[in-house]
């Protein structure tokens, strides 16, 4: 999932991005209102975190206008006020979410999963495709009764794979969605990721879920 982050204070920002990376999460990070709105009105992202007091444009202004344009992207608030009245107004213009600072690491990572999962029905948290299984929220992976060890890009791209079968999905796209950085025609680190996971998800079964359409890209269909 795909989070844009606007936090003007740096230290900050990098200790929220190095936490919603850790967690699997691709973070987008900028620090001024006007790159917030200018991303968030030009990239799909599934939530956004908004720090109320940037330069150049403030947090509740971006939203305003995200929402006046019908961007519904989930968005969760940072204050380091915490007014009851700036709480109030942010929610009124559209804020799914609101916190104040300081804020606990860990409250902020289950806000963002669940207003992902509350504004966006199709996340759900359990994924299936034909006998293999992913539950998001505890990481597990199994396929038929078997648990598969995932490292943490491994379990990104596999979910992106699970939350789409039977659509093929370009190297750029996969580039760009679960690496965050765009094509590059030198890098093979798709193909490399692909290979291991052919080697935990596929090996040793006789139905293969992994296929290659060639000139295209990859995608993850189940038997018919």
């Amino acid at each position: 999932m795909r989070v844009l982050l606007a936090e003007d204070e740096k230290k900050v920002s990098n200790f929220i991005r190095k936490a919603l990376c850790e967690a699997g999460y691709v973070v987008d990070e900028v620090y001024d209102g006007e790159s917030a709105l200018h991303l968030a009105s030009s990239e799909p992202y599934d939530a956004i975190i908004l720090d109320v007091m940037m330069p150049g444009r403030d947090g509740l202004s971006v939203l305003k206008l995200l929402r006046a344009n019908r961007i519904f992207t989930a968005v969760l608030i940072l204050t380091a006020r915490g007014e009851v009245s700036e709480r109030i107004e942010g929610l009124e213009l559209g804020a799914d979410d609101y916190m104040a600072k300081p804020f606990s690491m860990r409250e902020l990572l289950a806000r963002i999963a669940a207003l992902t999962r509350r504004t966006s029905p199709e996340r759900s948290t359990l994924l299936k495709v034909a006998d293999l299984t992913m539950n998001v929220l505890t990481r597990e992976v199994i396929r038929a009764g078997q648990p598969i060890n995932l490292a943490l890009r491994e379990f990104a791209l596999l979910e992106f794979f699970m939350r789409a079968p039977g659509i093929v999905h370009s190297r750029t796209s996969l580039c760009e969605h679960v690496w965050n950085y765009h094509f590059d025609t030198g890098t093979n680190v798709v193909d490399v990721y692909i290979k291991r996971l052919r080697e935990k998800v596929d090996a040793g079964y006789e139905v293969r879920l992994l296929h290659t359409s060639r000139g295209v890209g990859y995608m993850m269909k189940a038997p018919e």
